[in-house]
This record gives C-alpha cells, structure tokens and sequence, in this order.
C-alpha cells in the first residue's frame, strides 16, 4: 500500500490539507461563484471532504474594485453527488 493510498484512507469523512487548485477545482468554483458581483474572489489554495457530495473550502484574496484593500476569506461550496450544480454554502472572511 501506498503512502499516498494510507493518508486518503485516514482523511475518509476528514478535511485534506490545503493544496493547489486542480482544473476540476477551479471549475467548481467558477460555476458555483457565476453571477456573483461585488467582491471578487480569486482561489489561492483548496481543501476538500467527501461526505454524500462533496465539501469545498477555498483559501481566496478578496477585494471589492475599484479599492485597493485586500482580504482572506474562506468560500465553502458544496457539490451534490447527483451532478447537481455546485453553491455557494458558506463565506468567511479572515
């Protein structure tokens, strides 16, 4: 058994650790966040949990144009299990 194959088996209904964005990441957010206005929110890293679905926590900068203030903040998105589009479920800001 692989190492990589032991820390998922630990991580089952767990939080994995924070790590890059993959393709499929970048495009659950993107169609979770579609229409959003106000605050733009650019994902810097991700973490994820499988549950009936899965569970998305975003690390983002955040910040609101024309200003030059920039901020953390968490954006929790959920993905259904049954191809249902994913949602915004949470934001935390830092």
């Amino acid at each position: 058994m692989s190492t990589q194959n032991s820390l998922e088996a630990t991580l089952v209904g767990g939080w994995t650790p924070f790590h890059p964005l993959t393709a499929e990441d970048k495009a659950v957010f993107d169609q979770a966040m579609k229409g959003f206005v106000g605050v733009k929110y650019t994902p810097q890293s991700v973490s994820t949990q499988v549950v009936a679905g899965k569970n998305y926590r975003f690390k983002c900068t955040a910040s609101m144009p024309p200003a030059e203030v920039v901020w953390e903040a968490i954006v929790e998105i959920f993905q259904p299990l049954n191809g249902g589009a994913p949602y915004v479920t949470g934001i935390i800001r830092l």
